[in-house]
């Protein structure tokens, strides 16, 4: 997969007529698979691709850049006084590995009608989570990586399961010990705790506000409630096999709404990681 640049910020100036606070400020990676966190002036109005953000009190949005989108992406911005302004900010596209996973039983990746229903139950509760558009702004907490070890799954790359091709990977896994603890990669509030999803086994999903949110899934423990608040860096569970899996790692995924964001882009490298612990 292509490199991508650590997290940047830039600054894109708007005429002084628009906005009180004359500027729209972005900070993030603009590339496929981005979150980007933005803010404006307070009591401002802002669209992306015509869909309108969640702004809160003092200014502050997000908006998640997806896998496969586009070159650019048009910002509105509609100010206090009524006054708008229109920028195209450029998109940055990658490369995605194709990974091939063999040694799966055979109903996981052919399940039968049974466990499509299943499955359907389980998809929709987890559909129900990235649905929410909560006013709090848990993620400006920042991020860490929930556990450390070897990244052995990657954002985006195109999944072969048994030799049959399936939908691009939506997040990381990272491989560790069985009972190596797992912790919230932010701040947030627990909008899922499940204990038995047939492919993702024990699930916890963290509403971390405006549309954000993480799964954290194939755990051999869960250490939290729903409805829990857990800051950054707080123990959730544990490292395990369960569900769909070929051996004890964890997967970690992040979606703005609906949209799969890559990891990876809003924690340092692993090997960085690895040295702080």
């Amino acid at each position: 997969m292509r490199a991508v640049a650590a997290a940047f910020v830039i600054v894109v100036a708007l005429a002084p007529a628009s906005l009180p606070a004359s500027e729209l400020a972005l900070e993030g990676n603009l590339v496929q698979g981005g979150l980007i966190v933005g803010r404006v002036a307070p009591g401002s109005f802002i669209f992306a691709d015509g869909r309108r953000l969640r702004v809160s009190a003092d200014g502050v949005f997000i908006f998640g850049i997806g896998r496969d989108a586009s070159s650019g992406i048009e910002l509105r911005v509609s100010g206090p006084d009524g006054a708008e302004t229109v920028r195209a900010i450029a998109v940055a596209a990658r490369d995605y590995e194709i990974q091939r996973i063999d040694g799966l039983p055979a109903r996981q990746v052919n399940p039968s009608e049974d466990d499509l229903a299943r499955i359907g139950a389980d998809a929709a509760l987890i559909a129900d989570v990235r649905k929410r558009d909560s006013p709090g702004t848990h993620f400006l907490s920042g991020f860490v990586w929930p556990v450390t070890g070897t990244v052995s799954g990657v954002f985006g790359s195109q999944r072969i399961l048994n030799g049959e091709p399936r939908r691009p990977h939506n997040g990381v896994d990272v491989a560790a010990p069985e009972g190596t603890p797992v912790v919230a990669a932010a701040d947030g509030i627990v909008a899922l705790r499940h204990a038995d999803m047939y492919f993702t086994g024990k699930t916890v999903m963290i509403d971390h506000g405006h549309g954000l949110s993480s799964v954290y899934v194939h755990m051999s423990v869960i250490a939290v409630a729903d409805g829990q608040r857990v800051a950054k860096g707080e123990t959730i569970g544990q490292v395990g096999a369960t569900g769909r899996v070929t051996g004890p790692h964890l997967h970690w995924g992040v979606s703005h709404f609906a949209t799969p964001i890559d990891p990876a882009l809003l924690v340092p490298a692993m090997e960085q990681a690895q040295g702080k612990r």
